[in-house]
């Protein structure tokens, strides 16, 4: 079974806390991502996704410098790199999230995301499973 580091992007883009709000949002339309991992020095301290601007800034009606203290989520889930594929899309079913932060103790070295497992050969029915029930969830979003 293939671990973490055989799959992740280690060529991650971040953004710190010294950035404000556009300027992540900035960084999503130059990289056409929809999360930013928010780091201080080489510490994951936490990530924002285009839904935390959306309700946690422009619904909230709180303007675009705000400070990404304000916006990001700092209650991460992450993984570890020596952790297994099935290990991960396990806690990304579990928490039900798409992309998951790899570190090295505090320090951020790459990221996973639910279409880095997508494009892969999964073998391993679990795996399949998890990516179905994690995108069925998401699916459900737009139904409301």
């Amino acid at each position: 079974m293939e671990k973490i580091r055989d799959i992740m992007t280690d060529d991650v883009d971040c953004c710190s806390l010294l950035d404000n709000v556009f300027e992540v949002a900035v960084k999503m339309k130059e990289l056409n991502v929809g999360a930013i991992p928010i780091v201080d020095e080489e510490k994951l301290v936490g990530m924002i996704t285009d839904r935390d601007i959306v309700l946690r800034c422009v619904a909230e009606k709180h303007p675009a410098s705000s400070k990404v203290e304000d916006i990001m989520s700092n209650d991460l889930i992450t993984v570890s790199p020596d952790a297994s594929s099935k290990e991960a899309v396990s806690l990304m079913a579990q928490h039900q999230i798409r992309r998951l932060p790899v570190v090295d103790g505090d320090k951020l070295i790459g990221i996973v995301s639910l279409g880095d497992f997508a494009v892969r050969e999964l073998t391993d029915d679990q795996a399949k499973a998890a990516l179905s029930e994690i995108s069925e969830t998401n699916q459900s979003e737009f139904r409301h």
